[in-house]
C-alpha cells in the first residue's frame, strides 16, 4: 500500500465527535457519499478551468468567460460539500491528488481545444456528474439525511442549468 493510499484510508475513516443527532452509521455513509462527490466535483471544476485556459476558436472570449463562470459555480459547491462532510464529523478528502485518485469523471480528452469540441467534452462531463448527483439525492434520502439530500438537490439544479448553457452552444 502506497503512502498516499494509506493516508487516504486513514483520513476517510477519521471522524470527530459531534452533537449531530444523525446515527453514527448514517453519518459514516453520508460522509463517504459526500467525499465521493467532493472528488467528482473538484475534478470537474479543474477540467472546466482547463477548458477555460485552453479553448481556441472564433468564439474564444464567450466560451472562455462561460467556462470561468461554470468553474466558479462548481467551486461554491465544492466548499458546501466539504463543509457538510466536516459538519457530520468527517474529514473532507479534497486535495487535488485525493480528487484525482477517487474521481469517476472521465479525464478531459487530450488534444481537445476547438470551441465546440471543448463544449461537447464539458457537456458530457456535466451530464455525467448530474446523473450521479441525482443518484446521491436518493441515497442521502434513503439514509434519512434530508440536509445532505437537499445539498445534492441544489447541486443537481445548478449542474442541470450549466448543462443547459453548454448544450445551447451545440444546438442550432
Amino acid at each position: 500500500m502506497s503512502a498516499n493510499t494509506a493516508t487516504k484510508k486513514a483520513e476517510a475513516g477519521t471522524s470527530f465527535p459531534t452533537r449531530n443527532d444523525l446515527a453514527a452509521e448514517t453519518r459514516t455513509k453520508a460522509i463517504s457519499l459526500l467525499n465521493q462527490h467532493l472528488a467528482d466535483t473538484f475534478d470537474l471544476m479543474s477540467q472546466t478551468k482547463f477548458a477555460h485556459w485552453n479553448v481556441k476558436g472564433p468564439n474564444f472570449i464567450a466560451l472562455h468567460k462561460l467556462f470561468d463562470e461554470l468553474a466558479e459555480g462548481l467551486e461554491e459547491h465544492i466548499d458546501e460539500i466539504a463543509e457538510r462532510t466536516t459538519a457530520l464529523g468527517g474529514v473532507a478528502t479534497g486535495t487535488a491528488r485525493q480528487a484525482a485518485a477517487s474521481s469517476r469523471v472521465p479525464e478531459f480528452p487530450s488534444g481537445t481545444h476547438k470551441g465546440l469540441d471543448v463544449v461537447t467534452a464539458l457537456a458530457e462531463r456535466f451530464a455525467a456528474l448530474g446523473k450521479t448527483t441525482r443518484e446521491a439525492i436518493d441515497t442521502a434520502d434513503e439514509l434519512g439525511d434530508k440536509n445532505t439530500a437537499d445539498l445534492f438537490t441544489q447541486v443537481s439544479r445548478d449542474l442541470d442549468q450549466s448543462l443547459y448553457f453548454l448544450e445551447a452552444h451545440l444546438q442550432g
